[in-house]
């Protein structure tokens, strides 16, 4: 048994990018999906789970050499609920486990440590998740005791209907720190991120 796993997700399709794979894109010279599982095996005991699906072998080159484990989603292009599922499944037992987007570019070993540390502070027994606001953010921080529960409804598995449908189930969490809220979905996106204030060390 694990304290602190992590699942990545890496399979989209980054279809308002354009042509471009928005998880290889270099930021300070690294490929931004390599940036966050890194970030995610410093914190993590277990191996990272990277759950792959368009362009895998890309993906699968851009993290060589960390601790990971790869878990290829063929279903990736209906959408994340089912990554996240693929991931669930396939990711280690851990007392906790990170539900992480893989393009996150201002997600680093201190921003995990700090939403672990919410997590410890309140009921362990819930799922974390930082918001601001009325804006909700990622990671998730899933308890061992729920991930069963993640995996129940066959129709609509997964994070975001069960957190959604459970309040009881849910540490809402307030964090202004942008790495929990700031991801790269569009070229506007990224051109946005690339104008402001770098935060990335």
């Amino acid at each position: 048994m694990y304290d602190t796993a992590a699942i990545v997700l890496a399979a989209g399709l980054s279809r308002r990018m354009g042509d471009v794979n928005k998880l290889l894109i270099e930021i300070n010279g690294t490929p931004m999906i390599r940036a966050t599982v890194s970030a995610c095996t410093a914190v993590c005991d277990a191996p990272v789970t990277v759950v792959t699906g368009h362009q895998a072998s890309k993906i699968e080159q851009a993290l060589a050499g960390l601790n990971v484990r790869f878990n290829h989603n063929p279903d990736y292009a209906s959408g994340q609920a089912g990554s996240v599922v693929a991931g669930l499944k396939a990711a280690p037992q851990a007392e906790t486990t990170l539900v992480v987007l893989g393009d996150q570019p201002l997600l680093d070993r201190a921003a995990l440590e700090r939403l672990l540390d919410l997590h410890r502070a309140n009921d362990q027994t819930r799922i974390t998740i930082p918001v601001n606001g009325a804006d909700r953010g990622n990671p998730l921080v899933i308890p061992l005791a729920l991930k069963p529960a993640l995996l129940a409804d066959k129709t609509n598995p997964g994070c975001r209907n069960f957190t959604r449908d459970n309040p009881d189930k849910v540490n809402r969490v307030e964090c202004q720190d942008p790495a929990y809220f700031t991801d790269l979905d569009t070229l506007e996106d990224l051109r946005s991120f690339q104008a402001g204030p770098a935060r990335l060390t």
